[in-house]
């Protein structure tokens, strides 16, 4: 459908057949501007974000809200969608390597035999053209829910953009957390230039989580002052009111400390009544697998334990970061102080790949895990004596005018 057609009047077009076509809907407001692109449904069984997301789209066309730039829905893997599973053949939230994009995308030779290649092929394609036509910033939100009980929470890659974006909603916000995972969608476009954020609104199957991705995704169009109409300001008012309610007990701000990996043949299973930012203290007995016990390596708050069959991340570990060291994070980053570091023994700056670190530990092993942390570089591996370090990009695409 479509809105009333003319100056100043927001253009919208929304999808019929849900179960088959891409886009859940557009809408464009009457000049250029900013971009943001919203993804439901990277995983099947996540049916709130779709729900979200149609509720928003409508109220913008029925009620008529004057947009600036263009606001974009889309589902992401749709035949797991269609069956209300987790993928079809593997997860379509892991496939952003550099490798298998080479191939899908750049190739354009899908395989056959993996569903979620298709799905690949053409997220990349739609997105990247959606995006690369803002006007100004870009923004890409991946909408997600879990298994586990949770409060709902964001989670960036650790740049300020990101930060400044995903602060002006008062969710918990999780720095770290895509670092340990390789080949998510928001990786990729993150490293392309543009500003991204995963939301994460609760349990798949709670009704309540429809409504706070609902609300967060109304305060992200205004974050990207997309929503200069003064009738939505008591909308806004209320969708703030509602999240900050459910986080007043949670900090503001985390760091996750640890990932436990879950292979196909681990057998795990989480020990019942976890939920997400419930304390847990270090060797605490939190799981089981087919070498028994599985426990908590330290201290902290656990996140997203694996309550289902599929899944590679068994839950994490995290601990607050204090507004202090943000604030100091920020301060270095801005100074350049990163630009030091390859004339510090034992560091040296990948030739490669300029947001890469290598590190050796042999020569460099006063420097502290956390400054790297500080300055962005939280991705690492260790390669022999060599821990290599990376960073999300800082910076922009360059903006069209």
């Amino acid at each position: 459908m479509s809105s009333n057609e003319g100056t100043g009047v927001t253009i919208a077009t929304r999808d019929i057949d849900a179960a088959v076509t891409r886009i859940i809907g557009r809408i464009e407001g009457p000049v250029p501007g900013p971009v943001l692109v919203c993804v439901a449904g990277m995983h099947g069984n996540e049916p709130a974000g779709v729900e979200a997301l149609t509720r928003v789209l409508d109220t913008l066309t029925v009620e008529g809200y004057r947009i600036e730039g263009t606001f974009v829905a889309l589902r992401g893997n749709q035949a797991a969608i269609a069956k209300h599973v987790r993928f079809i053949d593997s997860d379509l939230n892991r496939h952003w390597t550099r490798e298998r994009l080479g191939r899908v995308t750049l190739d354009r030779e899908p395989d056959p035999a993996v569903s979620e290649d298709a799905d690949l092929l053409e997220l990349h394609d739609v997105i990247s053209e959606i995006l690369d036509q803002a006007i100004g910033e870009s923004y890409l939100i991946d909408v997600h829910t879990t298994s586990g009980r949770s409060a709902p929470f964001g989670t960036v890659g650790d740049t300020l953009r990101n930060r400044r974006f995903a602060m002006q909603l008062p969710l918990p916000l999780i720095m770290g957390l895509e670092e340990h995972l390789e080949g998510t969608m928001l990786e990729f476009f993150n490293d392309q230039g543009h500003v991204t954020l995963g939301l994460e609104g609760g349990q798949h199957e709670d009704a309540s989580s429809v409504d706070r991705i609902e609300a967060a995704v109304w305060l992200a169009l205004e974050a990207a002052g997309m929503l200069p109409d003064s009738r939505a300001a008591t909308r806004l008012a209320d969708a703030r009111t509602f999240l900050a309610r459910l986080s007043r007990n949670l900090p503001r701000v985390l760091e996750v400390r640890h990932r436990h990996f879950v292979g196909p043949n681990d057998r795990f299973a989480m020990r019942p009544g976890y939920a997400s930012f419930q304390g847990v203290t270090a060797n605490e007995h939190v799981a089981d697998d087919e070498c028994g016990s599985v426990t908590a390596p330290e201290t902290g708050l656990i996140l997203m334990p694996l309550y289902q069959p599929a899944g590679d991340d068994g839950f994490f570990i995290t601990r607050e970061f204090s507004p202090f060291w943000l604030s100091v994070s920020a301060l270095l980053r801005r100074l350049h102080v990163d630009n030091v570091l390859p004339w510090m023994p034992g560091i040296t700056r990948d030739p490669s790949h300029g947001g890469t670190l290598l590190v050796n530990g042999r020569v460099a092993r006063w420097f502290a895990l956390e400054v790297f942390h500080l300055l962005g570089y939280r991705k690492r591996r260790q390669m022999g004596d060599v821990l290599v370090v990376t960073r999300r990009r800082e910076g922009g695409k360059a903006v069209r005018r």
